[in-house]
């Protein structure tokens, strides 16, 4: 299995993409942000490039000047030359400082400005994208690709500037000393990129196999904590570890393989180093010792300058070929990060509407107008991408202050039509007005801001109770908080806690039960004060008891709000003041509770249904019985 995951991970377009250098000068301009810091920076690598330059030329005139004529006169200027030479060494001592401590602040601030603008573009996203993206894709770039980004960016950038100002100092100090022995020396250099080009492009696609597997094994581990209740309920720790150790296998071959090629590429460039140090000793060595077609005579301090040199060009040049390596591994990350950060929203609002309203990070609440909630759906088509059409030529008016209940068979398209009045997605076709205004004329926020939406499943967020409540307004005071949870009854459960509205909820809401989050989440809405409110099957998944506080609690919730309820008990929507049976993307029956029963449809049939199951089972507990509710 690992194996067809490798082939099958090769066959994808992406993997078989060149180095774009477009994404790198993206990620580039991410540290020009800081030029300051750049400049000093830049200066710092210059001068200790410089530095290093100049130490040959030190050696140079130490054997020539001073020790090869052996003179006590020359021998008098040893102190002062050592003294000189550790004042040069102090002065780069400096420098490196300044490049240690300038590039991880460099380091730190890319970072944190490529995550404010990755989560800056998940806050944008609609639904659509989480619909389709993996948890696992998504925190594998904020958690591991960013890191490793500006790492590569803040100390590869300074890292080969000073390489790449050293080997250029290299040559011209070669050429300028023997320009015949310095081409001699340089003959190595097309060989060495030569294989630059041929590890290119094995080491980029074993990296690139490598974050895709590491996107799927964070997803592995999210899902495997996540669903750990139903893996020990299932008994499925055995298939679910053979899965594991399939999806790791695949990374663990991939980075062996790119481990391999890196480490053949580093010693193939020291060994043609080698060779051309080899070649420098021994033309320049024998140019010392009589006249060759390389020069008529050398001194022993420039052939040490000059071995110097060769040595040294070297070392920078296996720097920028380890550089080049780190930059295939890193190129599958950089495009990973940038795919997320360019990916294109689905829903946007035009750059007039941003102009007058603002948008969700910069909103201008005061060009707002009132939100009533008259909600109308006009010839409304709609087709989630790659998929079927949910609705055609769907018509509907809710009125202001109207509670309407939708009612189907799953698939029916219930949901779509509430996510369709939410916005979080649009029509394919046709208009939805609000207020009699088409809503894609006014801004996202503007509506989603007087929306109250509670799920199946309510999300709650680490820390207290009253937090997850004020999550709802954030500038609610305390008196607020307990009000909104008294409105729905959750004051009851809240305060028999031992720390009350303090106690922790646990992550997502752990430690309380489903009902208790639901009307936590009743509680929040409450405090938002939404002008139009989507329930969603909240009370399909909790015990009776709960259910009639939540009945009531809904009761508080909808008075005068627009309102749509999808519900699977129909027990609490009776009190509806329409019921609409939705049937593959189209209003089959409409009216209150008591005139849909007259009706005798697929309404009355489910409700029947329902209601002699809860006969039943009540009978289980109350021999009494009672008759339908008409």
């Amino acid at each position: 299995m690992a194996e067809e995951l490798v082939t099958s991970a090769l066959k994808e377009e992406e993997f078989n993409k060149k180095v774009d250098f477009n994404i790198w000068k993206r990620l580039v301009a991410y540290a020009f942000k800081h030029k300051r810091m750049l400049i000093l920076l830049f200066s710092a690598m210059l001068f200790v490039a410089l530095i290093d330059l100049i130490y040959p030329q030190l050696s140079r005139y130490a054997i020539d000047k001073i020790i090869a004529n052996g003179s006590v006169e020359n021998m008098s200027k040893l102190p002062a030359f050592a003294l000189a030479y550790v004042g040069i060494v102090i002065l780069q001592g400096i420098g490196v400082v300044i490049f240690i401590s300038r590039s991880g602040k460099l380091e730190m601030s890319i970072a944190y400005d490529i995550r404010q603008d990755a989560f800056k573009k998940l806050q944008q996203l609609s639904f659509s994208y989480y619909d389709k993206t993996a948890v696992g894709y998504i925190m594998a770039r904020m958690v591991g690709d960013i890191p490793r980004l500006s790492e590569m960016i803040a100390w590869s950038m300074t890292d080969m500037l000073w390489a790449s100002g050293f080997v250029i100092g290299c040559v011209v100090f070669l050429l300028s000393m023997n320009w015949k022995l310095g081409l001699l020396v340089l003959v190595v250099i097309p060989p060495i990129a030569v294989l630059c080009v041929y590890f290119q492009k094995r080491i980029l696609k074993q990296h690139r196999i490598v974050r895709k597997q590491n996107s799927r094994i964070t997803g592995a581990f999210n899902e495997g904590i996540m669903g750990a209740v139903t893996t020990k309920t299932l008994v499925r720790e055995e298939q679910n570890f053979a899965e594991f150790k399939s999806e790791s296998g695949v990374m663990r071959k991939a980075s062996i393989r790119a481990a391999v090629l890196s480490a053949m590429f580093t010693p193939i460039v020291m060994t043609l180093g080698s060779v051309g140090t080899a070649l420098a000793l021994y033309a320049g060595g024998s140019t010392v010792i009589a006249p060759t077609v390389f020069g008529a005579s050398m001194t022993i301090g420039v052939l040490s300058s000059f071995i110097s040199y060769t040595t040294n060009l070297f070392e920078p040049v296996q720097q920028l070929a380890g550089i080049f390596a780190e930059l295939q591994s890193a190129q599958a990350s950089a495009e990973r990060v940038i795919s997320l950060i360019d990916t294109p929203c689905d829903i946007n609002d035009g750059e007039d509407i941003v102009k007058k309203y603002g948008d969700c990070f910069d909103p201008k609440r005061e060009n707002w107008e009132e939100l009533h909630g008259d909600v109308e759906f006009r010839d409304i088509t709609f087709a989630y991408k790659g998929g079927e059409r949910v609705l055609e030529h769907f018509n509907l008016h809710v009125h202001k202050g109207e509670t309407i209940a939708l009612v189907g068979e799953t698939g029916a398209g219930k949901s779509t039509i509430v996510n369709l009045v939410c916005r979080f997605y649009e029509p394919t076709e046709g208009q939805i007005l609000i207020d009699g205004t088409d809503y894609r004329e006014r801004s996202q926020l503007w509506l989603q801001e007087r929306l109250g939406y509670v799920l199946q499943t309510p999300h709650l967020f680490s820390g207290s109770i009253k937090d997850n409540i004020r999550y709802g307004r954030k500038d609610a005071t305390d008196a607020e908080v307990r009000e909104a949870a008294r409105l729905v009854h959750a004051d009851s459960f809240i305060e028999q806690l031992e720390k009350g509205y303090d106690t922790e909820v646990g992550e997502g809401g752990a430690r309380l039960s489903t009902g208790q989050k639901q009307l936590i989440s009743f509680a929040r809405v409450i405090l938002a004060n939404p002008k139009i409110f989507v329930l969603d099957e909240a009370t399909s998944s909790i015990d009776t008891e709960t259910e009639v506080l939540i009945q009531s609690a809904i009761k508080t919730v909808l008075e005068n709000r627009t309102s749509f309820i999808v519900a699977h008990r129909l027990s609490t929507i009776r009190s509806a003041d329409r019921i609409l049976v939705i049937r593959n993307g189209k209003i089959t029956e409409s009216g209150t509770h008591r005139e849909l029963l007259k009706l005798k449809g697929y309404y009355y049939d489910l409700y029947t249904t329902q209601f002699t199951e809860n006969s039943t089972n009540s009978l289980l507990v109350n021999p009494t019985g009672g008759g339908i509710d008409k």
